[in-house]
Formats: C-alpha cells, sequence, structure tokens
C-alpha cells in the first residue's frame, strides 16, 4: 500500500455456514453487498474468494469480529480471526477486523423493513451484514 489509504475495500461477515461479502470505495464512502460465500464449518472455498479479489482488486480486507455484547471474546470471533489470518496468508494482503455486535440483527431487520419474509436460508442477509460492516468502518475511519 505504500502507506497511501486503501481505496477498494472488501468486508466479510464470517459465519460456520455462509460468509457475506461486500465491496467499498473510501473515496467515495459507498459500501455495497455482493455475495454471499458457502461454507463449510467456518471454510469457504478458496477459489471463490480468490476469484472476488481478482475482479475487485481491494487493497485492504475488513473482517467482521463478532464479539459478545460485554466485548469478550467469543469461540466466533476466535475463528473469525483465524478466518482473517488466513486471509492474510493467502493472499499477502492487509487485514483488519472491526467490530461487528448486531450486524446480521440489523441487516435482518433492515431486509424485514423491506418487505422479506424471513427465509434467510434461501435468501440470506450475510452480505447486507458485511455492507453494514463496512459502512461503519468508513464512518469511523474516513468520513
Amino acid at each position: 500500500m505504500n502507506g497511501a489509504p486503501a481505496v477498494t475495500i472488501m468486508a466479510f461477515d464470517y459465519g460456520l455456514r455462509q460468509i457475506g461479502v461486500a465491496i467499498g470505495n473510501r473515496t467515495t464512502a459507498t459500501a455495497q453487498a455482493l455475495t454471499t460465500l458457502k461454507a463449510n464449518d467456518g471454510n469457504p472455498r478458496w477459489e471463490e474468494v480468490q476469484s472476488l479479489l481478482e475482479e475487485w482488486e481491494p487493497q485492504l480486507l475488513l473482517v467482521g469480529l463478532p464479539l459478545n455484547m460485554d466485548g469478550s471474546s467469543s469461540e466466533l470471533s476466535q475463528r473469525s480471526e483465524k478466518f482473517g489470518r488466513r486471509l492474510r496468508g493467502r493472499f499477502a494482503l492487509p487485514v483488519v477486523f472491526m467490530d461487528e455486535r448486531l450486524s446480521s440483527f440489523a441487516a435482518k431487520q433492515q431486509l424485514r423493513e423491506d418487505g422479506h419474509k424471513g427465509d434467510y436460508k434461501n435468501s440470506p442477509a450475510d452480505a447486507l451484514a458485511a455492507e453494514l460492516i463496512l459502512r461503519s468502518w468508513l464512518e469511523d475511519n474516513y468520513i
């Protein structure tokens, strides 16, 4: 990155069965949901992650950190950190973590307000949760 702030940021809402992905731009302070990757016990198909990285060319990866409500670490937050380390190791891109407490709840609430019927298995909220994590990070860091 040569000291310049990342312009394109890819965010991940980590889960054991699904991982939401969003893309954002620091210059325009925008974020949008991209896709939801299937995961097997928290492990995505890494070739799908690589394909997204090649297509969007982010300079920074953002991984949501699902902390407990009191701010303490959970088993899922530890697995999320491991996922972030694997991203960094496989793709040689910087990874930062963002507290994402209640992002999935907020995403589902937003979808309900937009008329979603609540079938999150067939229409998951994970990509929107990744977008909300990224929007929050952009607000905290650049707006």
